[in-house]
């Protein structure tokens, strides 16, 4: 295990394999709620937007981070 504050390439890879499972998750279970309220996968989708942009946005950074962990090795 790395030293706390630090985090190695594998640890990175699961964490960003986590979030991406969690970001599916969330847009599959939340469609499927609006389905059940019978909201529209448009307005569903303009609401959860600003969620996944911040996922998305972490996403990236992971990967250029992970990217740079494994090319420094």
């Amino acid at each position: 295990m790395a030293e706390a504050g630090q985090i190695n390439a594998e640890e990175l890879a699961e964490v960003i394999k986590e979030l991406e499972t969690y970001r599916e998750r969330l847009v599959n279970e939340t469609l499927a709620a609006a389905q059940k309220a019978k909201m529209s996968k448009s307005h569903t989708m303009t609401q959860l937007e600003p969620q996944l942009a911040e996922i998305d946005a972490k996403l990236q950074e992971w990967r250029e981070l992970h990217t740079s962990l494994t090319s420094s090795k």
